[in-house]
């Protein structure tokens, strides 16, 4: 079973790759219990604003998520729901 991403870490490659204004994490992984994919890392949803995201379009804004979170994608999220707004957006 592999365990869970720490929150804390996620925020913090978020912050520091992303700068957002907005970041709002949550641990959905108790709602998940007994999935299968629930033994492969936790699920989380993310809220994220940050004007890195200005001019992007979803892909991209995605894409921008998953590198600063790159390493703990492979090992500790097996899920992440992710609204990705740029500020004027929000």
């Amino acid at each position: 079973m592999t365990p869970r991403a720490s929150m804390q870490e996620m925020e913090q490659r978020l912050r520091a790759a992303l700068e957002p204004s907005v970041l709002e994490l949550h641990d959905d992984s108790a709602s998940h219990a007994g999935h299968a994919g629930a033994r492969e890392g936790g699920h989380y949803q993310l809220r994220i604003v940050s004007p890195r995201f200005a001019g992007l379009g979803r892909v991209a804004r995605h894409r921008l998520v998953y590198d600063s979170l790159a390493e703990l994608m492979q090992h500790g999220i097996h899920a992440l729901a992710i609204d990705a707004r740029a500020p004027d957006e929000s």
